[in-house]
C-alpha cells in the first residue's frame, strides 16, 4: 500500500478494501504519535484519486503542492495568519468544518472520489465543529473519503468512532524503529541510534525529534545515577550547567520528556518496595516536566531535580 516500515496489517486491510471497490466513506486511523499514520492518509489519497485519473505523477505533484481540487487537508493552523511558523490553534476551528461545504457541493472534477484529510481529529473543536463534522459522516457527500488521523481514539465522540471503520497502528518494534533512524540518520553512531530507539519508544517520530541533540551522553549520565546514585553530585551537576544553558532548550526539553519514561522503564523490572519507591519517583517526575515549561522554572535545577528522582532508582535496589 505505501513505504511505510511496520504495521502491515491495517495498510493491507485499506489496501484490499481499496482493490475490491468497497471502501468505507470514513476511515479511523488510530495509533500512537509518529508511528506513520499521518503518511500512510497522504500515500491512501494520492491512490484513491489517482485511481480514476490514472495519473498518479501528476496527482502526486499536485497534492504536494496542495493544488489538487478534489483534496483537502485540515489540521491546526497558526494563530497569527502572518506568521505562518508561529504558534499554532489550540484545535481546529467549526469554520474549516463548515468551509468544506463548497467542495461538496460540486462532483469531484479530476478523480472519481474526493479526499478530506484530517490531522488529527483529536484537534476538532466540541462541540461546534465536532458535531459539523458528524453530519457529514452521518449523511456523507456523494463520492467522498474521510481519513480521519487519531492518537486518542478513546477521547472522541462515540458517535463520530461508530461512523468509522477503524484501522490501528501500533508501536513498531525496536528492530524497525532503528531501521527508520538508520535510514534517516546515517552519520549517527551506534550509541546514538541505540538511545533514540529507547526514547521513541516504538515511534520513529518521536526519536527523530530527539536527533541531533546528543542523547546517548543524557542517557549515559541517567544509567550512571540510577546505578549508584551519583554520592557526590558530580552527574547531577554536570547535567544542571549543561541544561540550563539557553542555547541548550531543545536539549533541555527532551531530557524531561525522557527522564519520566527512563524511570517507567527501570520500574518494569522492580518488585515490593522498589516499584512502589519507583512509581512514586515517576510521578514526581511526571508532575516536575509538566509545570517546569508552562512556569518558566530555572532549567538548571529543574535538572539537578529531575536527576534527584533518578537517584531514588538506586536507593530501592
Amino acid at each position: 500500500m505505501t513505504s511505510l516500515i511496520g504495521n502491515e496489517a491495517p495498510q493491507a486491510a485499506f489496501a484490499a478494501a481499496l482493490s475490491g471497490g468497497a471502501l468505507h466513506h470514513a476511515w479511523l486511523i488510530a495509533g500512537p504519535e509518529g508511528v506513520g499514520k499521518a503518511q500512510f492518509a497522504k500515500d491512501a489519497a494520492a491512490r484513491i484519486l489517482a485511481r480514476g485519473a490514472g495519473e498518479s505523477e501528476r496527482t502526486a505533484a499536485m497534492l504536494a503542492a496542495g493544488s489538487h481540487p478534489d483534496y483537502r487537508l485540515l489540521r491546526r493552523v497558526p494563530k497569527d495568519a502572518d506568521k505562518p511558523e508561529g504558534e499554532l490553534a489550540r484545535s481546529i476551528k467549526i469554520d474549516a468544518i463548515r468551509g468544506l461545504q463548497a467542495m461538496f457541493a460540486t462532483k469531484p472534477s479530476m478523480s472519481d472520489a474526493r479526499v478530506v484529510i484530517i490531522d488529527a481529529i483529536d484537534d476538532v473543536e466540541r462541540p461546534g465543529a465536532s458535531n459539523a463534522l458528524l453530519k457529514n459522516l452521518e449523511e456523507p457527500p456523494a463520492g467522498t473519503i474521510f481519513l480521519l488521523v487519531s492518537h486518542a481514539p478513546g477521547r472522541l465522540l462515540p458517535t463520530i468512532r461508530s461512523r468509522c471503520r477503524l484501522l490501528r497502528f501500533d508501536p513498531l518494534s525496536d528492530h524497525e524503529v532503528a531501521g527508520v533512524l538508520r535510514d534517516q540518520l546515517p552519520q549517527a553512531s551506534a550509541a546514538e541510534v541505540a538511545a533514540l530507539v529507547r526514547a521513541g519508544a516504538g515511534s520513529p517520530g518521536r526519536a527523530l525529534r530527539f536527533a541531533g541533540l546528543d542523547l546517548a551522553a543524557i542517557e549515559g549520565d541517567l544509567a550512571a545515577i540510577a546505578t549508584d546514585g551519583d554520592p557526590t553530585n558530580r552527574l547531577r551537576v554536570r547535567l544542571s550547567k549543561a541544561l540550563g544553558l539557553k542555547a541548550a532548550q531543545a536539549r533541555y526539553e527532551a531530557f524531561l520528556e525522557r527522564v519520566p519514561a527512563f524511570i517507567a522503564e527501570r520500574a518494569q523490572v522492580m518488585t515490593g518496595p522498589a516499584l512502589r519507591d519507583a512509581l512514586d519517583a515517576y510521578a514526581a517526575a511526571t508532575d516536575l516536566a509538566r509545570v517546569s515549561i508552562a512556569q518558566s522554572l530555572d532549567a538548571g535545577t529543574t535538572a539537578f531535580e529531575m536527576g534527584s528522582l533518578v537517584a531514588r532508582l538506586a536507593r530501592s535496589r
